[in-house]
């Protein structure tokens, strides 16, 4: 079942807000795309664990941390911000440097009254379940480019911003480029809906004019 229609169902005490989740694999155009809506947006990469937490996953065979496992990543803190920004419009967040594997600081992220704000980053389909169970959700995305094409992207990305080490990003590169149809896949599974640039774009303005997705069944 693709759940990605969801609207705003009924709550006893209404909440203002709504989020749209957008996931995708690395490199598929979260951010760029989250950044030309227009909405506020919330960064779920902020929420990655330290590089020293103990619980951190490895690739299977290596001594490389997993870091697009989904036990990389601090759901609780993640679903406890968008909450809030939900019903008060405001919270603090960590602020996390991705070459350094640590969170810096904290900062407010302040969204005011508005309706709708995105939440971006790779692990957001985990969370669908929970802010929908919560009230708080009205769409849920996944952005999808084409293996290929998003190696590319993320490659160059990643080396620009000096994430981590050359070697390191080829390895990550190739594994997810051969994983990525499993990733849409599963993010899918959990809830959300695939697309491409345009068509995201399309149920981003119709959840903002607080029209519901059309009901799509899984083929």
């Amino acid at each position: 079942m693709d759940a990605s229609h969801w609207c705003p169902v009924s709550s006893p005490l209404p909440i203002p807000t709504r989020v749209v989740l957008l996931c995708g694999p690395s490199g598929s155009g979260k951010s760029l795309l989250a950044a030309r809506s227009g909405l506020p947006v919330l960064r779920l990469d902020d929420f990655y664990k330290e590089g020293d937490d103990p619980t951190l996953p490895l690739v299977a065979g290596s001594s490389d941390i997993d870091w697009d496992h989904p036990g990389s990543w601090d759901a609780d803190t993640a679903v406890a911000a968008i909450t809030r920004l939900c019903r008060t419009g405001r919270t603090d967040v960590p602020v996390y440097d991705i070459a350094l594997s640590a969170r810096t600081g904290t900062e407010t992220v302040d969204i005011g009254r508005t309706p709708l704000f995105i939440a971006e980053g790779i692990f957001a389909a985990e969370i669908v379940t929970r802010c929908q169970e919560l009230g708080v959700l009205a769409d849920a995305l996944c952005l999808s480019r084409g293996p290929v094409r998003t190696f590319r992207r993320r490659f160059l990305r990643d080396l620009k911003e000096g994430r981590k080490s050359v070697p390191f990003l080829l390895r990550r590169g190739w594994r997810l480029m051969r994983e990525e149809r499993s990733i849409v896949a599963r993010q899918t599974a959990l809830g959300a809906y695939a697309c491409d640039r345009d068509e995201a774009m399309g149920r981003l303005a119709a959840a903002a004019a607080g029209r519901c997705a059309s009901l799509r069944t899984a083929a």
